[in-house]
Formats: C-alpha cells, sequence, structure tokens
C-alpha cells in the first residue's frame, strides 16, 4: 500500500464488466510528510470513497487483496484507493490534508 495524489480521471470507451460501475484514476505517489511526488503516475480504481483530482489517497497495489476489496475474484484489476487520507503521524510530526 501507498499514499498517492489523485492527478487525473481515466475515461474508456469500453470496461470489463467488473468495472462498468466503478470510477478509473490516475493517481500518483508521494512522499505522505512532504506530498513530493515519489513514482509515476497509475490507474487505480476508485470504489465508494469518493476521491477525485486533488485528493490524497490511501492505494492497495496487490491484485488479490484490490480484488478482494471489489468482491470479484475475477475483476482484472490490481490497484484500488482504499480510502481518502485525513493525516499523517511520523517520527512524532503530523502532517494533516485538506
Amino acid at each position: 500500500m501507498f499514499v498517492a495524489e489523485v492527478v487525473g480521471n481515466v475515461w474508456g470507451t469500453r470496461k470489463h464488466c467488473s468495472l462498468c460501475d466503478k470510477r478509473l484514476l490516475l493517481v500518483r505517489p508521494i512522499d505522505p510528510m512532504t506530498e513530493k511526488h515519489t513514482g509515476d503516475a497509475i490507474m487505480a480504481v476508485e470504489y465508494t470513497t469518493g476521491a477525485g483530482p486533488g485528493s490524497i489517497v490511501l492505494v492497495m497495489d496487490e491484485g488479490g487483496s484490490a480484488r478482494s476489496v471489489l468482491h470479484d475474484e475475477k475483476a482484472p484489476i490490481r490497484t484500488v484507493i482504499v480510502g481518502i487520507v485525513d493525516s499523517v503521524v511520523s517520527g512524532g510530526k503530523v502532517k494533516k490534508y485538506d
């Protein structure tokens, strides 16, 4: 799992049936304390969190667990947004997000 910023939306004219009612977003990993980007943007499934561009999110990046979150063991996904981050505490320091 990692913390990321949602940097965009993904649209597809055709989706696998298990993704039809789910949004696809681009997320870019960040250092949660400095908000500096630590990697390239990847696509993630958004499901019931309400996340959108600009949100800081917790991302699960492991296929079996991601499919378990969606309750669909045949879904062709690896990465899913599992929550919106309100704050992070590390080394006694607190970083809050709006």
